[in-house]
């Protein structure tokens, strides 16, 4: 088993969860953070910014693994005059400064927390992402995430340092932010949402499933050298997904039947063609993979999970 573990990225929404459920088990967990902050928990390591010129040495001091969560994350209007530029500064030379910083203080394994978007956007149906799908990156996030995990395969050809991707779909659960936070207060609100209609199947992922799968990652001898596809192994129409959430809130549904071609027309004349894709497309992940390397199920039910993003939207 690892002794100290690094986790980048420990403010985040997935960095702390992971500190937080690894410290409940006795773990000797470093987090890794931005900037010295009183909020941060006893232990913590300020890095500064990530990228090709951070600092590592007195991060990954008597540090034997580091889970790579930090990441200068998607945004759906992005305002940098070059959003590539910006992604592979962060996400690939800071990636790859890190991975190379690792290998010189002696680390043994970096799990990297990568993305579903290194495969594209959307799937056939029937026709899910697996592990040997070719990846099609269609935005700059997706895009400098594959550059990224190629950076690594590289360092580790070249040092001996053990990798693990992980490639998550959307993650959702305590603390999500985002497209799903604004999903659950449509839902808490009572709202009659335009989506009754949509016959779509979307692979999600539970914010414990995945900090479960991570702690795998970080110990499991067969997860070196491994790229593994993760999800809650239950897909959800978006309809299913928004009767969960009224059913953990104690609810009901109001879902109106209206037709997909009419979402999409409303999409084009209101520029949300990308929100209203990622609402009615299919988004699939076969996660076979990864149950037969790590012997991996999911411990929590999307059931679980709802309920306790629910319960934490109401404090």
């Amino acid at each position: 088993m690892a002794g100290v573990i690094a986790v980048t990225g420990a403010s985040g929404f997935v960095g702390r969860a992971l500190c937080a459920s690894m410290r409940t088990q006795g773990r000797t967990v470093v987090p890794l953070v931005r900037t010295a902050d009183q909020t941060h928990p006893a232990g913590a390591r300020a890095i500064g910014d990530i990228g090709p010129d951070t600092d590592w040495t007195h991060a990954l001091r008597g540090v034997d693994c580091v889970v790579h969560c930090a990441a200068r994350v998607h945004v759906v209007h992005d305002e940098h005059p070059d959003p590539l530029g910006a992604f592979r500064r962060v996400n690939v030379d800071g990636t790859r400064a890190l991975a190379m910083a690792a290998a010189a203080a002696g680390v043994r394994r970096l799990v990297f927390v990568s993305s579903l978007k290194v495969h594209g956007e959307q799937t056939l149906p029937g026709a899910p992402f697996h592990a040997r799908s070719t990846p099609a990156p269609q935005d700059a996030y997706g895009q400098s995430k594959w550059e990224a995990e190629q950076a690594l395969w590289a360092v580790s050809a070249t040092t001996g340092l053990e990798i693990v991707v992980v490639r998550p779909p959307l993650v959702y659960g305590p603390g999500a932010k985002a497209n799903f936070l604004r999903l659950m207060q449509w839902v808490a609100r009572g709202l009659p949402l335009p989506l009754g209609g949509i016959h779509n199947r979307r692979s999600l992922l539970a914010l414990d499933n995945l900090t479960d799968l991570l702690q795998i990652c970080i110990d499991h001898p067969a997860a070196a050298g491994q790229t593994l596809l993760a999800s809650d192994d239950h897909d959800m129409s978006t309809p299913e997904l928004i009767r969960g959430l009224a059913t953990a809130m104690g609810r009901p549904a109001r879902l109106l039947p209206v037709p997909v071609s009419w979402l999409r027309l409303a999409g084009r004349l209101t520029g949300q063609t990308p929100q209203i894709e990622r609402l009615t497309g299919s988004l699939q992940v076969d996660i076979g993979h990864t149950r037969e390397v790590l012997s991996w199920t999911p411990p929590w039910t999307v059931q679980q999970a709802l309920k306790l993003a629910v319960q934490d939207l109401r404090g």
